[in-house]
């Protein structure tokens, strides 16, 4: 039995996708922060994708997805009605979340509606949550209805312009660090530069800084050892012992040469796949 898609959106056309799935048992037990690891077929790659959303009494999950190698292009083929053979989930730790004051939630590109989730489970214990997303321009942005619904604060950055802030992420978290002294909290996720950057940001002003790491991973479950990183000086698996971690604590630079040492392969492998495409088309 797969796990049917009840719903597929494109929501930056060729990059960006949300699909809904039919997970009653994954829906039952979500919590923001965590994650599900998926097959297309059963002689695909499995992938890590954290769940942007969950519906309980309807037993859905959402997932959203950038189109960056082979096994999200293959997902991208399928369709409403198509299935997932295999979802497994909820895995990774949740997101530590209580009642604590100003919570800023920073997200960039897919990692939005990452934040997404994380900021709705904040708002429901009670926090004022300050949220940020960034894109390089207004048509490239995520989420920012979701969000308004439910958190009465949402500052936009464009690298153009085009909406809100003209700049960074960082410039907007900068202001109201500078301008707050009772910020609890900040979560960022996003590619991780912006989440380097955002710990940058913050170590001078003390603040607590959460960020969810990417990592590879094969397995899910703490056996591969492939996604490995090393916080506060020790070595951890992000699927066990994360995704999230203290930012300030995190090698970013060891985590950024791991994430470039397939390149080639992923290279490969999504030229293979386009041919066979084509040839199949």
């Amino acid at each position: 039995m797969g796990y049917k898609i009840l719903k597929k959106e494109e929501l930056i056309p060729g990059q960006t996708t949300m699909v809904v799935i039919d997970a009653p048992q994954i829906a039952k037990k979500a919590k923001p922060g965590n994650f599900v690891m998926l097959r297309t077929t059963d002689h695909g790659e499995r992938i890590p994708l954290t769940i942007a959303d969950c519906d309980k009494k309807n037993g859905t999950i959402t997932i959203v997805y950038l189109v960056v190698g082979k096994t999200t292009a293959e997902m991208n083929t399928l369709q409403q009605g198509d299935e997932f053979i295999d979802v497994c989930g909820p895995l990774g730790k949740p997101t530590h979340i209580e009642k604590s004051g100003t919570v800023i939630c920073v997200g960039g590109g897919t990692g939005i509606a990452a934040m997404h989730h994380i900021a709705k489970g904040h708002v429901a214990v009670g926090n004022r949550v300050i949220a940020i997303v960034g894109a390089r321009s207004k048509d490239l942005l995520l989420f920012c209805s979701e969000l308004s619904s439910f958190c009465p604060e949402l500052r936009i950055a464009t690298d153009d312009g085009s909406e809100g802030h003209k700049g960074f992420v960082t410039e907007v978290l900068k202001d109201i660090l500078d301008n707050e002294d009772d910020i609890s909290e900040v979560v960022a996720i996003g590619p991780v530069p912006m989440m380097e950057a955002v710990c940058n940001v913050t170590l001078p002003y003390e603040v607590k800084t959460t960020v969810s790491l990417n990592s590879i991973m094969v397995d899910g479950i703490g056996m591969c050892g492939a996604c490995r990183c090393t916080v506060d000086g020790e070595t951890l698996f992000a699927c066990v012992d994360g995704p999230e971690f203290d930012g300030h604590k995190v090698d970013f630079s060891e985590l950024k040469a791991r994430l470039r040492q397939f390149t080639e392969q992923e290279e490969e492998s999504m030229e293979l796949f386009s041919k066979e495409c084509r040839c199949n088309g």
